[in-house]
């Protein structure tokens, strides 16, 4: 029900945007919150950021800032734009959703993309 892009190889200090649509059945502007996970090699699953129906924005620690969170609703459609990449951002990055933004942000979220790669050469 969930589907991403966007995803790819660029240099540290590139830019890349995510997409995520999400299947008509699913998506709900005032019910649904979404959000995007990542994980790299061996390592554990990390929340980059969410959005919730009211519009609040959580992001992981290690943003700072580099990162926004956004979303078309006419679209089904969430999106990351991702600035200032470093080496360190290089992971597999997946949308999620849940209709409970308790479980969204704590990470176990009913609904899971494929995966999209991004990959950050320093």
């Amino acid at each position: 029900p969930l589907v991403e892009s966007g995803g790819g190889s660029v240099q540290a200090g590139g830019s890349l945007t995510l997409s995520c649509v999400a299947a008509d059945y699913l998506y709900s502007a005032v019910t649904l919150s979404m959000g995007w996970f990542r994980q790299g090699p061996g390592e554990e699953r990390e929340k980059v950021a969410t959005i919730d129906t009211s519009g609040r924005i959580d992001y992981g620690e290690f943003v700072k800032g580099r990162f926004t969170i956004s979303k078309d609703n006419a679209k089904k459609t969430l999106y990351l734009q991702m600035n200032s990449l470093k080496a360190e951002d290089s992971a597999m990055y997946y949308c999620a959703a849940d209709f409970s933004k308790t479980r969204l942000k704590a990470g176990t979220p009913n609904y899971w993309g494929q995966g999209t790669q991004v990959t950050v050469s320093s």
